[in-house]
């Protein structure tokens, strides 16, 4: 678990603070997500190019209409002006859906939360565990103080 742990802290996706929160790099997941979403609309779409390609009543008649339909899949919009006929093309289409919504969703939280904040709660976390380490130690100090001072009653009632 441990190595799992350093290699995931290498790869710049997360590093561990000193109180164990995870500090995630949005940059760098931003910068995979768009890499991903971006290779998987053109491959996706050059695969429905080819499986369309010469249908004469396929409404995918370029590789821009391919990826067009991409784009409209990953988005969920899917405007209907085109789309595929084929099993391979269809079957293309559906992963886009899956995968684009996810991606682009990702995406959409990471912006959200980067812009306004209203999930980062890990700055709020850190300052607790700090103000209760500070307690903790405060009252270990009171404690030992309290203590020195019963033994000094202790003697000054037994003489």
């Amino acid at each position: 678990m441990i190595v799992v742990q350093r290699a995931m802290e290498k790869s710049n996706l997360y590093s561990v603070d000193g109180f164990g929160v995870k500090n995630y790099n949005y940059g760098f997941i931003a910068v995979v997500s768009l890499i991903l979403f971006l290779t998987l609309n053109l491959s996706l779409g050059y695969i429905t190019y080819q499986a369309e390609l010469g249908l004469e009543t396929s409404p995918v008649k370029s590789y821009s209409d391919a990826i067009w339909l991409m784009v409209m899949s990953s988005t969920t919009i899917g405007f209907g002006d085109v789309y595929p006929i084929t099993f391979i093309g269809r079957a293309a289409v559906f992963i886009m859906f899956i995968l684009g919504v996810g991606i682009l969703g990702g995406m959409g939280a990471v912006f959200v939360n980067k812009i306004f904040g209203f999930a980062d709660t890990n700055v709020k976390n850190r300052e607790l565990r700090m103000q209760n380490a500070q307690i903790i130690a405060q009252n270990n100090e009171i404690s030992k103080k309290l203590i020195r001072l019963e033994e000094k009653l202790d003697k000054l009632n037994k003489d």
